[in-house]
């Protein structure tokens, strides 16, 4: 998804993933045996969170363990893992790495990764099934100007170029830092001028509790603030399956 050529052998038998959501998608294509490195991020399936060899975090990979490994092909996204460690790793192995932004571009990675491990069938029919589904989300009927937190100290917030942006549109939503790029800081004052109807704070990668609902309400009394799954708004794989009854659960709570 980056434009590069990358050469493996087909269909690949030793995999590591580097990205937790694309760790899920490679589990539900029944790569079981295939895949012998996962992150310590990659907390689904549980199956192999506790028995899969680990290779650090998402921005953090022990090159050593990879090279330990010995993959034929190693998953990885532009975003969640380092550009340098990317690079560092190319020269040994070979690395695709997907780019995501949209819902589109997630039902692109699937197919791809499924094309990639000798999987089409079973990953065409995964992302016609979420494709539909999104199809036939029933959005919101008011374009409710939304705020999305994924971190504090400092504040950060999804950006209009995100997945989880698209997310919110998709919704029927409006994203009210859309103008915004990735995931900005901001101070909790700059989103009393931008007419905030609905806070989510995100479940991850920081994990909000009730407790900093109060902190944003004093700021921004008017606005209704939520906790919601991280996973279900930002894991662009298999995972999406579920993202759109949960989204018409949430709309209806609005």
């Amino acid at each position: 998804m980056m434009g590069n050529k990358v050469a493996i052998p087909y269909p690949p038998k030793r995999i590591v993933s580097l990205v937790p959501s694309q760790t899920e998608l490679l589990y539900d294509l029944g790569l079981n045996e295939e895949v012998v490195g996962i992150t310590k991020f990659c907390v689904h399936p549980d199956e192999w969170f506790r028995n899969k060899k680990r290779v650090g975090g998402t921005k953090t990979v022990h090159l050593d363990i990879i090279y330990e490994l010995q993959p034929d092909l190693i998953i990885a996204n532009k975003e969640e893992n380092t550009r340098e460690q990317v690079e560092e790793l190319s020269t040994l192995y070979p690395i695709w790495v997907s780019d995501i932004k949209t819902i589109d571009d997630g039902l692109q990675m699937i197919r791809a990764v499924g094309e990639l491990t000798a999987n089409s069938a079973e990953a065409i029919l995964l992302a016609d099934n979420i494709a539909n589904g999104f199809a036939q989300l029933n959005k919101a009927s008011k374009p409710i100007r939304v705020a999305y937190f994924i971190w504090r100290k400092p504040w950060m917030c999804a950006g209009g170029d995100t997945f989880i942006s698209n997310m919110i549109t998709t919704a029927g939503w409006e994203n009210v830092l859309a103008d915004l790029q990735r995931y900005p800081e901001i101070r909790l004052e700059e989103l009393a001028n931008k007419q905030v109807d609905l806070v989510l704070l995100s479940s991850e990668p920081y994990p909000f509790k009730d407790a900093h609902i109060a902190e944003i309400q004093a700021v921004l009394p008017a606005a209704k603030i939520l906790l919601v799954d991280g996973e279900l708004f930002s894991w662009y794989g298999s995972r999406m399956r579920e993202a759109v009854s949960y989204l018409e659960k949430l709309i209806a709570t609005v």
